[in-house]
Parts: C-alpha cells; structure tokens; sequence
C-alpha cells in the first residue's frame, strides 16, 4: 500500500497517482486534487484529518495541533463532565490521530475488562419452543393463529450482549481494518474481538446505544467515551465503483466549534439563561435567506449573546477577516443584539474591537490558542463567558427587539 501524507490546510505534490485513485480520493470531499505544471498529482487539504483510503492508496491528513490536546478537544466535546486530561495515555511518539485514538482506546478497554466482561438484562422477545418469561398474547394471536407452538415469549436476559459490550466491540472491529497501526495495539485489538465473542456487533450507521454509568458501569466510562468517538468519527463510503474510497476522519471546523459550545455552556452556568447551538433564524422578513449563528446565549427566553467560532487564525492586529465581521453584523442585527463575538483559534491574544459605523454595533475578535495548558486554555472560556455576561444587560436594543425564532 503506498502511503500518502499531509498537514492540515496544505498542498503537496506527490508521484503521479493512478487516475481512478485520485478520482476517488477527490469524491471524499476530503481533499482537492489537482495536476501541476511536471505532471504530478497535487493534493490540497482542508479542515479534515484522520485517514482515507483508495484501493492501494492511503492518505493521512495531520493536525498541526498535538495529537493529544486534539484528542481532548475531541473529547471534551462529547463530555465536559466525564472527560479528563489525565485519562491519554503517553502519545508523545505518535502523531497521527487515527493510531492515538487506537492506542488510548485499547489502554482504556483494557483496563475496563481487567474484572471481566460486564453483564447486565436485557429484554429478549422471541418465538420459543417453551415458555419462557410472559407470553406476548398479541403477537401469539397475530402471528400464529391457531398454533400451539412456537410460543411468542419475552424475558430477561443476564448477558454480556449489553450497549456497553456492544460499543466496546463496534469500536474495535472499525479500528482493525487500519494499517500502519503499532503491532502490540493491533494484537491486543484482536484479543479484545476474540474476548467479546458472545457480544453482538452494533450496525454501521444506526443511532448509537445511550448508556448510563453507576457504580457497576463507571470502570468502563474512559473506554465507552473513546469508542464513541471512534464510532463518531466520519466515515466516507462510496458506491461500489473502479476504485471506491472510505475514510476515517474529523473535521476541525466542526471539532472546534463542539468544543467551544460545550466549554461555553459551561461557563455560563454560574449565570443563568442557555446556551443554543446551531441557532435557526433568517435575515429577510420574507424568511427565504436562512441564519444559523454556531451560538446564542438566552435569558429570559430572548438572545442575550451570540457567539460564532472560527477555525483560522486570527490577524495579526487583532481584527478578524471582512467576511467574518460582515457575517457577525447580521447576526446581530437579525437578533437585536449590540455585541459579538468572532472566536478564532490561534493569532493575537489580547482582543480586538470593531465598531460599526452609523450602527451601536461592537464586534469583538477572541483567539484561543488550543496548545496552552487546559487550565489556562478554559480560562479564556471563563473570559468570554464573563464578558457576555456583563454585556448581556446593555446588548439589547430594546427589551423586544426583532427576533426570528426561525
């Protein structure tokens, strides 16, 4: 298999690749495919990383950000309260995401199976040749009419074939497939398959299971957070064709935003209101030009913030890009607000304040650099939390002002 990689936001020539492949890989959406002026073929990446494959290519999309702050990131997302820092693993000689979120996710499952295989009850309904349970009357009336046997029976079940087990396995089953993964944390995935013999695979692209964690369960909590993330990892799948394309991947853009509206919401809480993501409003009265601000802080069931976040750097000068500021200025015209704020992920750190002439508009431009220490990184959050909160009382332009709940 030949191996392809590149950064972030890149371009890179390689060694012409065979037509169909780099169709393929160009279908993903993943990267952008080109050919230079010497005849070799030109990728340009995006916001995606993680790894697409295409027949014998693999193509590994890198983060400039450390692997294990991206996995926190990724982590606290999905759960501010039941993930902690502490939980990686040493991932210092390993710099692809793909193969830390492997590594952590074995040393986690691990560790949970150490007292064995969890059980628990589940409801069983089946057709049985015994009573077994209760009798499903109903089902035995449709289905069977006048035959005795056999019977339509629900009961309870003391198994390890649980969402807990079954999540576990899924994780597993999708990281094996992966090349280029160090041969002990290989090994020991395909001993945690053969453990889980009895456990059933979840299907590809159902909802995940919802599990609750007490006193039985918390042992298994870091490996259940990680094999969602695995499970919630973007898969590109395309129909069968000369050279079909799959990947495993995580778009920045979106990872970062999560994280910021997770942190946020968090910060908030000492202050009331809540916090909605993916706001829905529109900028014509005639609601056919659609608004989506990344997030609205609410109190008293009217906006009292609005929040967008940007996976880009900053200016230097502490002022964000026209089309940034122009996009903030309608939302806050749209919801009544004087105040918001662009939040990027890198550049100057002291922010930035734009004024918008003839209006009482301020735009503010925030930078968190995702590479501090949490403690300092989540103090940033605190500002901006603190900042919205002070705001929020001047903010209005009147205590009615022309909000459109979509």
């Amino acid at each position: 298999m030949r191996l392809l990689t590149i950064p972030e936001y890149s371009t890179r020539a390689y060694r012409r690749l065979p037509a169909a492949a780099a169709g393929a890989l160009a279908e993903t959406g993943a990267v952008g495919v080109t050919m230079d002026l010497r005849g070799r073929t030109q990728l340009t990446s995006t916001s995606y990383v993680g790894v697409v494959r295409a027949g014998e290519m693999e193509l590994r999309i890198t983060p400039k950000l450390k692997i294990h702050r991206l996995l926190w990131l990724i982590g606290y997302a999905s759960d501010p309260r039941g993930w902690r820092d502490e939980q990686q693993v040493d991932l210092k000689e390993i710099d692809d995401l793909v193969a830390a979120m492997a590594v952590s996710f074995v040393a986690a499952s691990t560790g949970a199976l150490a007292q064995g295989l969890l059980r628990g009850y589940q409801v069983i309904e089946e057709a049985s040749a015994t009573l077994r349970g209760r009798l499903r009357e109903s089902d035995q009336v449709r289905r069977r009419r006048s035959v005795a046997l056999p019977l339509e029976v629900r009961y309870d079940d003391y198994t390890v074939d649980i969402p807990e087990n079954q999540l576990l396995l899924s994780a597993a089953l999708r990281l094996r497939h992966l090349s280029l993964l160090p041969p002990n944390t290989r090994a020991a995935l395909h001993r945690l398959i053969a453990l889980m013999g009895e456990v059933t695979p979840l299907i590809p692209g159902q909802q995940l299971p919802t599990t609750r964690f007490d006193q039985l369960n918390r042992h298994y909590r870091p490996a259940i957070l990680l094999a969602r993330l695995i499970l919630a990892g973007k898969s590109l799948e395309q129909p069968p064709g000369a050279t079909t394309a799959a990947g495993f991947l995580f778009d920045l853009n979106l990872v970062f935003e999560q994280w910021l509206s997770a942190a946020l919401r968090e910060a908030l809480l000492p202050y009331g209101g809540c916090l909605r993501a993916q706001w829905p409003g529109h900028l014509d009265v005639g609601k056919s030009i659609s608004l989506r601000p990344d997030m609205v802080w609410e109190r008293g069931g009217k906006p009292a913030g609005v929040v967008d976040a940007k996976y880009k750097s900053l200016h230097p000068e502490g002022v964000g890009p026209n089309p940034d500021l122009y996009q903030m200025l309608a939302y806050c015209t749209v919801l009544g607000l004087r105040a918001g704020h662009l939040v990027y992920a890198a550049g100057q750190q002291t922010p930035g304040r734009c004024v918008v002439i003839n209006t009482k508009t301020a735009i503010s431009t925030w930078a968190m650099h995702l590479d501090k220490p949490v403690t300092e990184l989540m103090g940033e959050v605190n500002q901006l939390a603190t900042t919205l909160s002070l705001l929020s009382e001047q903010a209005m332009w009147t205590a009615g002002g022309p909000v459109d709940h979509g």
